[in-house]
Parts: structure tokens; C-alpha cells; sequence
């Protein structure tokens, strides 16, 4: 208690600024993941894609990333076992946002598409059973935790195959597929914008106290994200009329003037997808740094649940997009071109499963790895097409990255516990 008293300011510092590292490697490695299939279809440019990513990961972040945060907080370790000494809680937070940062910045820097969930889970894990004791880890949480890694991917690829297997019977496969996609590509923009609406409205707005006043029920969220769908699915119709059929361009690849107007709907994906992942991910950074916040500002006590703030949701979005504008193109190549070869609507239909896999798990409080989701649905979409369409030795170096990830940042989070205990202590 002592401890934490002398020190306050200084351990909330080491929070912030670790919080926000972990926060920039985040941005730097899994925001490419979103991303990537945006730009390896080249519906958008890398340009274009940071500019989406930066808007739409931060209000995903800020509006809706306090839903996870209780997961990763709580749900790992057990706060009964710290009451006495809950100063190592605040090491061990310190030492896993700073192992996780470090191993994210070095996958990053070699091109690997990391988890960062793996990553602070691995983390956590790793300080709590080898600096407090095995006992002091919910295995049966982290059990449920390790389960959505294999659920997250197998419920995206299936998602994606059936959403490109419809994209291929409602519009390739048809007499005239230019005026399929005319027709039902808006279907499709009105799907995407109801999704990530409805997912606002119900959980990411209670966070503000104006829509916590109003009280709205289900029914009310749902027609007013029906209405924000129609007004998005109006504009994306005004652009899709802009697109004429060009036979001269159709020569090379049949498919050439379909592939612009999935193009359009792209772009909308990419905001669904970005705003999914800020929602769930920014919980990779702040969750431990909430930790540390609430046991420093209650003088050394470990509460049951806690209010999370909305300034630390602020520095965990501006982390996001800081790191994904300094160093985000780096792996967007990776997942975006080298898995499958993706075209607009191949892209649509994996970033389409992505998000809806992404933002289910937001709601639910469920931290999954966006890489793997992401990963499952480009895999999906990629089986789709057969299985000579997967670049399989890309696909091992990608497993090979995951299973290296867990013991990294366990290894480091317990080198660097010791290292904090030593020092304060």
C-alpha cells in the first residue's frame, strides 16, 4: 500500500506511457490486418485506407471499446488472491502492456501479422503464474479466452464463404453481371451499415451519458440504425450510378466493371471493419492500464469492477492511430496480397465476415484476435475459389507467428516483472 502511496504518480505515468505503446503497436500490426484486404483488392490505396482507418478506428475505440476492457481486466486474474499486495498487480500490468508493445513493434518490424490479444493475454498469463502463483490465474477464463482463437477464425471463414459463395450465385455467376451488381450491391451496403449501426446504438453510445438519458429500447436502436442504413445504402447507390459499363475494359478479365462497383462497397466495408476493430483491440491496451489507474487512484485497493474512463479510451484510440499512420503499411502487404489474390469482391466478402465476427465479439465481451478473424475469412473466401487459390506456405509462416507470439510475450512480461519488482520494492 505504501508502495503504490509513494509512487503514484509515477507508476500512473509508466502506465500511460506503456499503455499508449502498447496501444501504437496495436495500430502498427493489427490495424494493417483490418486494412489489408482493402488494399491488396486496390479498391483503395494505402492512402486512402490510413485516412478511413484513422476516423473510423478511433470512434470505434472511443465509442464502443469499454465493453471488452472488463475481460481482459478481471476475468484473468483472480483480485482476490492481490488484496494483501496489490502492488504486484500494478508490476505485473506495467511488465505486460510494456512486453506486449516490444513484441508487437519487433513482428511489425519483420512484417509478421501478430495477435496483439495474444500478445497481453500471453503477457498476463505469464507474470501472474510464475511472480504471484498458478493460483492467482482463471485458467478456466483463459481456457474460454483460448477457445475464441480457434472459434474466431472457423466462424469468419464460414462467414466468408457463404458471403462470397452469395456474391457468386446473386452476381458472377449470372447472364449479366454488371446489372446483378447493380442491383445487389446495395442489399449488401445496407447489411454492412445496419450491422455496425445497431452495434452503436446498443453498445458502444451507452458509454455517453446524453444516450445513457434517453433510455431508447431495442426496437427504437433498431429502426434508428434501419434509418441510418437507408440514408448510407442511398449514398452508395448515387455512387454506384456513376460507374457505366465499359465492354473495351472487360477484355483481359470478364469481371473488370463488376469489380468497381464492389469497389464502392469496399470502401464501406473498410469502415465497418475499422470501426470493429477499434472497438475491440483498443481493449488490448487500456484494459491493463485501467487496471493500474484504479488500484493507484483507490490508494492500493483491488475493486470488483471499476468505471472506465473515458480519457484512457482517448490515449488508447490516439495510440491506435498514431501507430497506424508511423508504421501500419508495413504488414498490410502481407495479409492483403500474399494469403489469396484478392479482387474487391473477394475483399468484401472476408472484410463483410471480419467485421461481423469482430463487432459480435465487441458485444459480447469476447477478446478475439482480429488477425486470426481476418485471417479466417480470407480463408474462407480463398477455399471458395478451391484450394489451389491459398498461398499455403504463407499461411504456415502466419501459424508459425501466432504460436511463437504466446511464449514471447509471457517471457518478457515475467522479465520485466521482476525487473519493476526489484525496483520499487
Amino acid at each position: 500500500m505504501t508502495i503504490i502511496a509513494e509512487n503514484a504518480t509515477l507508476l500512473l505515468a509508466m502506465a500511460c506511457v506503456f499503455g499508449f505503446f502498447m496501444a501504437w503497436g496495436v495500430g502498427a500490426n493489427d490495424v494493417a490486418n483490418a486494412m489489408g484486404t482493402s488494399v491488396g483488392s486496390k479498391a483503395l490505396t494505402v492512402k486512402q485506407a490510413i485516412i478511413i482507418a484513422i476516423i473510423f478506428e478511433f470512434a470505434g475505440a472511443f465509442l464502443a471499446g469499454g465493453e471488452v476492457t472488463a475481460t481482459i481486466r478481471k476475468g484473468i486474474i483472480d483480485p482476490s488472491l492481490l488484496t494483501d499486495t496489490p502492488e504486484l498487480l500494478v508490476y505485473g500490468m506495467l511488465a505486460s502492456l510494456l512486453a506486449a508493445g516490444i513484441w508487437l513493434l519487433v513482428a511489425t518490424y519483420f512484417g509478421w501479422p501478430v495477435s496483439t490479444t495474444h500478445s497481453i493475454v500471453g503477457a498476463i498469463v505469464g507474470f501472474a503464474a510464475v511472480g504471484i502463483s498458478m493460483e492467482a490465474v482463471a485458467w478456466g477464463k483463459v481456457g474460454t479466452i483460448a477457445a475464441s482463437w480457434v472459434v474466431s477464425p472457423l466462424l469468419a471463414g464460414t462467414f466468408g464463404f457463404f458471403t462470397f459463395m452469395s456474391v457468386q450465385k446473386l452476381v458472377l455467376n449470372t447472364k449479366n453481371p454488371f446489372d446483378a451488381a447493380q442491383r445487389y450491391v446495395p442489399m449488401y451496403i445496407f447489411l454492412v451499415a445496419f450491422l455496425i449501426s445497431m452495434v452503436t446504438m446498443v453498445k458502444g453510445l451507452k458509454h455517453i451519458a446524453a444516450f445513457k438519458a434517453l433510455q431508447l429500447s431495442f426496437l427504437q436502436d433498431a429502426m434508428i440504425s434501419a434509418g441510418i442504413a437507408v440514408v448510407v445504402t442511398l449514398i452508395g447507390i448515387s455512387m454506384l450510378r456513376k460507374i457505366k459499363l465499359d465492354p473495351s475494359e472487360n477484355k483481359d478479365f470478364h469481371f473488370t466493371s463488376v469489380e468497381k462497383l464492389f469497389g464502392v462497397l469496399m470502401m464501406f466495408t473498410a469502415c465497418a471493419m475499422a470501426f470493429a476493430h477499434g472497438s475491440n483491440d483498443v481493449a488490448n491496451a487500456v484494459g491493463p492500464l485501467a487496471a493500474v489507474a484504479s488500484v493507484v487512484s483507490s490508494g492500493g485497493e483491488i475493486g470488483a469492477k471499476s468505471v472506465m474512463p473515458a480519457w484512457i479510451l482517448l490515449l488508447g484510440g490516439g495510440g491506435i492511430v498514431a501507430g497506424l499512420v508511423m508504421y501500419g503499411h508495413k504488414v498490410i502487404a502481407t495479409v492483403g496480397t500474399n494469403i489469396t489474390e484478392l479482387t474487391p469482391s473477394r475483399g468484401f466478402a472476408a472484410t463483410l465476415a471480419a467485421a461481423g465476427t469482430v463487432v459480435l465479439a465487441s458485444g459480447t465481451g469476447l477478446p478475439i484476435s482480429t488477425t486470426h478473424t481476418l485471417v479466417g475469412a480470407v480463408l474462407g473466401v480463398g477455399i471458395a475459389r478451391g484450394i489451389g487459390a491459398l498461398n499455403l506456405r504463407v499461411i504456415g509462416t502466419i501459424f508459425m507467428s501466432w504460436i511463437v507470439t504466446l511464449p514471447a510475450g509471457a517471457g518478457l512480461a515475467i522479465l520485466f516483472f521482476f525487473l519493476f519488482k526489484g525496483i520499487f520494492s
